[in-house]
């Protein structure tokens, strides 16, 4: 990625960070230096091998794509303007079932769990994704961008995009609920995305969407009546935290893995 999308994204995590200490939705219980040097930690390890592997493919791939002609937006010959468009909306649809089949696949759910069992939810959990789960999705990209014809630039401006949205709406911060309920017929705000993260697996298995509720209402996936304040976040398998630290989220996927509980709503 290059230096100005970083610069873009360092700007929203910093005022995401600032905006949900000074209102927070959820109350924590864990102390927040810890969980950011553990998060960031996974994170800046994620992002220093993805960088000789994930990115390189994926940006090989779509230089590929685009030299070849290769794609749907090729193929019905779209308009720039257009084909950007499209390409953003069919993106954002084809990662909510890449984000399903993380939820869905054992084999895929041991990586992505190391998000999810994080026992409180701001920007950080945004950036806390195993290593392993973001090196196996190269190969889902890759299908998307041979897929869909995506060009370099299209590729790019969709990563900054959806780390954007992840880094919105996993964050702390108390939108007023009538301006969030507008939002939410739109984007995944930060009410939804909690209800993804509730130890109910019922309530996990729901809004999967990144950037658009659209393909949650689709695919009957939405939920928007669960309370915030009945929400427990995390996962129920993994409850102490002394579970939790740097050393052990790397491990996890290549541990025997515990069966998933089924939480039921009280």
């Amino acid at each position: 990625m290059q230096n100005p999308n970083i610069v873009v994204l360092t700007v929203v995590f910093g005022i995401l960070l600032l905006l949900e200490t000074w209102r927070p939705l959820r109350h924590r219980s864990q102390s927040k230096k810890k969980r950011f040097i553990t998060n960031l930690s996974v994170a800046a390890l994620s992002a220093a091998l993805l960088k000789f592997s994930f990115y390189p493919l994926v940006m090989a791939v779509a230089v590929f794509a685009e030299s070849r002609q290769i794609g749907l937006r090729h193929l019905l010959g779209l308009p720039d303007a257009v084909g950007l468009v499209f390409s953003m909306l069919a993106l954002d649809w084809t990662f909510y079932y890449w984000h399903w089949m993380l939820h869905k696949i054992p084999f895929l759910w041991r990586f992505h769990n190391v998000h999810h069992v994080d026992l409180d939810l701001d920007s950080t959990t945004a950036l806390r994704f195993h290593f392993g789960e973001l090196m196996i999705s190269t190969l889902y990209r890759s299908a998307q961008i041979l897929v869909l014809g995506l060009s370099p630039f299209i590729l790019i401006l969709f990563e900054v995009m959806v780390t954007s949205f992840a880094l919105f709406h996993h964050s702390n911060f108390r939108f007023p609920l009538r301006l969030e309920n507008i939002l939410n017929r739109f984007v995944i705000t930060p009410r939804l995305h909690g209800v993804h993260h509730s130890t109910i697996r019922d309530e996990t298995d729901s809004n999967f969407g990144t950037i658009l509720t659209v393909w949650d209402r689709l695919h009957s996936t939405l939920r928007t009546d669960v309370p915030q304040d009945r929400i427990k976040i995390g996962v129920p398998e993994f409850q102490d935290p002394r579970e939790l630290g740097f050393w052990n989220l790397l491990s996890l996927p290549f541990r025997k893995q515990r069966p998933r509980q089924q939480l039921k709503c009280n």
